[in-house]
């Protein structure tokens, strides 16, 4: 199946009060074992690409270019996103659209919002020429991803967001509500009340950035308010790291890098299984 947009995936999600995961991608490796679970849960999926892991990779042509090679050498038959996660400018979301991205994050955030709403209109307007989908946050998430850092976690204002979300007409939407990059230092601390006035007032899918570590309980009452995807890096990290680590642990001698990188491959995939019945987007493609 050909590489689709979010647009269509998350409103269905939104409808069908789910969410659809996103999984951020380092190598090749990891995009098998994402695509790999998603098949196997017959789920959507949401491919998620930083800036520094695009850089990683070769840059954003080379990631397409693998990401629809596996589409067709492992027949993946389950609708698949390639998102741009945190685009830092309109030139870096327009450089992923025109290398075959079908989804970008212009994250803006860090400015003003009248900065932030025209910055968002400016790549919407790009996005939507070419059938791709657009997502914008406001306020800060906190922690580190890539080339995003946060001191602290700054709520989202309703009001901005509603501003934001009519004023420049994104798909969906992020409003930092207490989540944080990388790992809680103690339980994650969710605005759900905010959440549903941001839901109201938007009436578009919202996104929940830095999904690792937060309570089934807490998942489930964000889809419930409106929650249509919700992203995961850090918890893949962890799982395969630990896994590589545990070959070269037991075996001083393992040289072959696919004796140590196939079990982290499939420490992923079973991570992101997990995630995907946890979120209930399993059997939903």
């Amino acid at each position: 199946m050909p590489l689709v947009s979010m647009k269509e995936m998350l409103n269905k999600a939104l409808e069908g009060k789910y969410a659809v995961g996103q999984f951020n991608i380092n190598n090749l490796e990891w995009t098998q074992a994402i695509l790999g679970a998603a098949e196997q849960e017959k789920s959507p999926v949401i491919l998620g690409v930083s800036e520094g892991a695009a850089r990683h990779m070769g840059g954003f042509k080379t990631v397409v270019m693998m990401v629809q090679g596996l589409l067709e050498d492992m027949k993946i038959t389950v609708p698949v996103a390639i998102h741009l996660d945190h685009g830092s400018s309109f030139d870096k979301c327009k450089e992923a659209i025109d290398a075959g991205f079908t989804s970008v994050m212009i994250d803006a955030s860090h400015h003003p919002i009248e900065e932030n709403i025209e910055t968002t209109k400016k790549v919407v307007e790009y996005a939507h020429s070419k059938n791709v989908s657009v997502e914008a946050e406001v306020g800060t998430v906190g922690g580190q991803e890539d080339d995003v850092i946060a001191d602290g976690v700054i709520y989202a204002d309703p009001k901005e967001c509603e501003d934001l979300v009519k004023q420049t007409g994104v798909d969906c939407f992020a409003p930092a509500l207490g989540s944080v990059h990388g790992e809680y230092s103690g339980e994650p601390n969710l605005g759900f009340k905010e959440m549903g006035e941001v839901r109201d007032l938007t009436q578009v899918p919202l996104v929940l950035h830095g999904g690792t570590g937060i309570p089934t309980k807490d998942i489930q009452q964000a889809i419930s308010l409106g929650t249509s995807k919700i992203n995961v890096n850090t918890e893949n990290q962890l799982a395969f790291t630990k896994a590589v680590r545990e070959v070269l642990n037991n075996d001083a001698k393992a040289y072959d890098p696919r004796k140590y990188i196939v079990p982290g491959r499939e420490a992923i995939k079973e991570v992101v299984i997990g995630k995907i019945r946890e979120f209930g987007s399993a059997g939903q493609a």
